[in-house]
């Protein structure tokens, strides 16, 4: 998937969390697009592989491409690593469904993702779309959809206070 249905998937997936918790949907928001982008620092090309280009090219050399830094492994590494060195709950909640977004996502293309790395089995989904195809701008449109179904409040409240 592309970085911008990266991101709409963080944020769908944050603001949906926010409807059943007391926790910051703005802090939730911006976490799950870091979360959403996060994954892919294993790639030079990436949004954020472009940002850390150095940082990328180490992970990439020792894990190469959707393996270590798209697995559960690495979720629950960086769980325990907030949990640990973040004193902000919201913020680790909202990495954490922004790189879950950004996993199921990733189970949608041909490629799938090394799930349970280091074993070397791919896992996908039974169907899969090409990335940057017509059926990832469907799935972007209906993520839009969604973020705005599940953000709606939020706007409201923003929205009354200015």
């Amino acid at each position: 998937m592309l970085g911008n249905t990266h991101i709409v998937g963080g944020i769908t997936a944050s603001l949906a969390f926010a409807q059943i918790s007391n926790e910051s949907p703005l802090v939730l928001l911006g976490a799950g697009v870091v979360g959403a982008l996060l994954p892919d620092i294993c790639h030079g090309g990436s949004k954020i592989g472009r940002m850390f280009p150095i940082s990328s090219k180490i992970v990439n050399k020792l894990f190469g491409h959707r393996s270590f830094t798209h697995s559960l492994l690495f979720l629950f590494l960086m769980a325990i690593l907030m949990d640990a060195f973040v004193p902000f709950k919201s913020l680790t909640i909202g990495i954490l469904l922004g790189m879950a977004s950004h996993f199921i996502l990733d189970m949608g293309t041909k490629k799938g993702v090394k799930l349970f790395f280091p074993i070397k089995i791919a896992v996908r989904f039974p169907l899969t779309v090409k990335t940057g195809g017509k059926v990832e701008k469907v799935i972007f449109a209906v993520l839009c959809m969604l973020s705005l179904y599940f953000g709606y409040e939020l706007l409201v409240d923003i929205v009354s206070v200015a």
